[in-house]
């Protein structure tokens, strides 16, 4: 978690200024100066972080890309000795359970590689525009909820994150994994607890997290015994046919698909919201667009969004099976190595004006979602929801503005995820009215 700024080493008479402090509150409402900072003077730079780990920080793009596809950059933890890494410590709640620990986050090939196989039809482009219009359901079904609780004639007001960003991704994942529709309500509660807390040690997050292993379990069993045609099913059918997928697998695969499915897409919507509403020249330009029907530049705009202000800050993390070296720095054997996807992003030297919005943006190969063999999974799945979610919001509700001063919100603390507490907004009674 954020709290007091984290100091580095004493510089020396001949080195630059003083690095800013990282992981401060401060420094996560705007990381982004800080980074700047960090992609000129130290590209691989060597931090202290809030748990106390140190681990090498890397903010270039081209730094940045090269070490995402590095295969001597492990993902298991077994590769670094030190014991808050050993116990899981990589930004997703519960991983201290070792039952929960084997998925794709955390393998490398050729378990990786299986695991990936087993999952990645879910994720295929059929597969997900066959979704389409059920994602489509549940956003005009959560912004029919929003406008039918106004009490006001003259004015509408939502907290965008709880009532909107956050439920949609929740309900989605669940439809894909195979959870029945009245069991939903609970992982969004368990869910919402992980959201809010992160992967401390309070005493609600593990029981959260023990209550969905659970649940999940249960889940198994009944898929093994009357197979559907959802994701956990198909997880079970290429176990039974050889792929030697254990029950612990499973459940640990059906655990990270939901927390990270979910938990990057709340950001994606809550991020981009909130860039839309800062930068209102283009976020009338999207609306222009999508009046006169055109999608294009709402699928440039995703990509601009996701490279500008991504839901994930720093890649999870990786370790070095060997000595050595990042953007001329010498990298030791067993060094823990974060990927700065939003510095890396913001980098000068891969994008013209990186810290001005353009939805219109092209050639914008950003790193939002990775880049090597642990890309997102989910990636395109994201991108509809993402899509999907910003096209009904500015359609249905087109006066939408900020009902907070910017200043007033707050970020989420913790290491690898980018995302707002809370997004207030407000918008008038006129366009209050439902859907078809």
């Amino acid at each position: 978690m954020y709290g007091r700024g984290v100091s580095t080493a004493p510089s020396s008479p001949s080195s630059p200024p003083p690095a800013p402090e990282l992981f401060t509150w401060e420094f996560a409402t705007d990381p982004y100066p800080a980074y700047a900072w960090l992609r000129e003077h130290a590209p691989v730079h060597k931090a202290t972080l809030p748990s106390g780990v140190e681990a090498w920080l890397v903010t270039r793009y081209a730094d940045a890309r090269q070490a995402l596809a590095d295969q001597r950059l492990s993902k298991n933890p077994a590769h670094h000795d030190e014991p808050a890494h050993a116990k899981g410590k990589t930004g997703i709640p519960g991983e201290r359970k070792a039952e929960l620990m084997t998925h794709l986050l955390n393998i490398d090939p050729p378990d990786h590689t299986r695991l990936r196989r087993l999952v990645s039809k879910a994720f295929t482009p059929r597969r997900v525009a066959e979704f389409a219009p059920r994602v489509q359901e549940l956003t005009d079904r959560l912004i029919d909820d929003i406008i039918s609780k106004q009490h006001s004639v003259e004015k509408g007001s939502a907290d965008l994150i709880h009532e909107f960003a956050f439920p949609l991704p929740i309900y989605a994942i669940c439809d894909l994994l195979g959870v029945p529709a009245e069991d939903q309500d609970d992982f969004r509660d368990w869910a919402g607890m992980m959201i809010r807390h992160g992967g401390g040690p309070r005493g609600g997050v593990a029981r959260s997290v023990k209550k969905m292993r659970g649940y999940l379990l249960e889940l198994i069993h009944k898929k093994r015994e009357e197979p559907g045609e959802d994701l956990i099913s198909g997880l079970i059918r290429a176990s039974d046919h050889g792929e030697h997928l254990t029950e612990n697998e499973a459940a640990a695969m059906a655990f990270i698909l939901l927390f990270a499915g979910f938990e990057t897409t709340v950001n994606l919507i809550g991020n981009g919201v909130y860039a839309l509403l800062r930068n209102p020249e283009q976020r009338a330009v999207l609306q222009d667009s999508l009046a006169a029907g055109e999608t294009g530049l709402l699928e440039t705009g995703i990509e601009e969004l996701l490279r500008y202000d991504g839901p994930v800050e720093l890649a999870t993390w990786r370790f070095a099976t060997e000595a050595l070296s990042i953007g001329g720095q010498d990298i030791p054997a067993g060094d823990p190595v974060l990927v700065v996807l939003a510095a890396a992003d913001r980098d000068p030297a891969r994008f013209a004006e990186p810290d001005t919005l353009d939805l219109a943006r092209r050639d914008n190969q950003h790193l939002g979602y990775g880049h090597g063999i642990h890309y997102c999974l989910g990636a395109p799945l994201a991108r509809l929801e993402g899509q999907t979610a910003l096209a009904t919001l500015l359609t249905r509700l087109p006066d939408l503005r900020l009902g907070a001063d910017p200043t007033e919100l707050r970020w989420r603390g913790g290491l690898i995820m980018r995302g707002l507490r809370t997004l207030p907004v407000e918008f008038s009674a006129s366009h209050k009215i439902a859907r078809n």
